[in-house]
């Protein structure tokens, strides 16, 4: 089982209406939506987040149960759900903005952490939850205790709108790419956090502070890693857009599937990739996103989606 940490929350799209917004609520949430992107793709998962006792949080237990995602992992409280309104910018890329404070999610403290039983052989963490406390702490704890015990994952997904303090996203996402075998990050992310600095820099930089294998997506420019074995890139699909949303979150779940499939389920041997495997891997990731950039919303793509992995 792959165990995802993080938010769990309600994407309401926003859209004009006959004089008002017209709003269409999702479920969502980065760590939620890997979580439901893994089940999905057929790799056990769980999510182990904060969750509401009022309605929507209900909801959101009742899709997880529905996607078979494991639900052993949930710290429900009294706290409200976040919600986040989704916008879409000029350049037609989604547009966030939170309203959380003191919601279910932030609520995980250190004293929360799980214990975790031999069946778990992977931890991802990401997004906002990294930042927000007391979350942001306890995540980084556990990470601490799991470094060199299980496969950790990282995805940043930066989001300004909820921690506006470019250099305390910094110093906490650098403490976990510190940790981690493997971190996925977003070629705008890597410009919020080190602006004007170099792609190859910042990878370099993060796997000399104790990454494993660095992986950039790059949108419809597709993908490149960079690890040990040297540097490996794959080029973007072209497909009928429909918005991005959840695109990322698929990628991410594709790579650990990728890696769970080929066997590669240990820090030390995601570590040792060889660009050859890590480019199989990009393009399988790749795949998967394409196929949620068809689709509204995120709505993550099953496992007969995709093609078969080459042995």
């Amino acid at each position: 089982m792959f165990v995802v940490c993080g938010e769990a929350l309600w994407d309401l799209f926003v859209a004009e209406g006959d004089g008002g917004l017209v709003m269409d609520a999702r479920i969502g949430g980065s760590p939620f939506n890997v979580a439901v992107g893994l089940a999905r793709l057929g790799q056990p998962s769980a999510l182990f987040t904060g969750l509401s006792r009022d309605s929507l949080g209900q909801r959101l237990e009742a899709a997880l149960h529905s996607e078979g995602v494991a639900t052993e992992f949930l710290l429900r409280n009294d706290r409200p759900t976040t919600l986040a309104l989704v916008d879409w910018g000029p350049d037609g890329r989604p547009v966030y903005a939170f309203y959380g404070d003191q919601s279910a999610d932030r609520a995980v403290t250190a004293s929360d952490l799980p214990a975790l039983s031999k069946a778990v052989w992977g931890l991802h963490a990401g997004s906002y939850s990294l930042v927000v406390e007391p979350v942001g702490a306890a995540l980084l704890a556990l990470f601490e205790a799991q470094a060199g015990q299980r496969l950790l994952t990282l995805d940043p997904n930066v989001r300004p709108t909820v921690e506006p303090d470019i250099g305390l996203w910094r110093d906490r996402v650098e403490r976990f790419v510190a940790l981690a075998d493997l971190v996925k990050v977003s070629d705008e992310d890597i410009d919020l956090l080190y602006p004007g600095r170099a792609i190859d820099e910042i990878a370099g930089r993060w796997r000399e502070l104790g990454a494993g294998s660095v992986i950039v997506t790059r949108g419809g420019d597709g993908a490149e890693a960079f690890s040990a074995a040297g540097k490996a890139a794959v080029p973007g699909r072209q497909v009928a857009l429909v918005d991005t949303v959840g695109a990322g979150d698929t990628f991410h779940a594709a790579l650990i599937v990728g890696l769970a499939e080929r066997g590669y389920v240990t820090g030390r041997a995601v570590r040792a990739l060889d660009t050859a495997a890590l480019t199989s891997l990009l393009d399988f990731a790749v795949a998967a996103a394409s196929v949620t950039c068809t689709r509204r919303g995120a709505d993550l793509p099953r496992r007969d989606e995709l093609p078969s992995q080459a042995p």
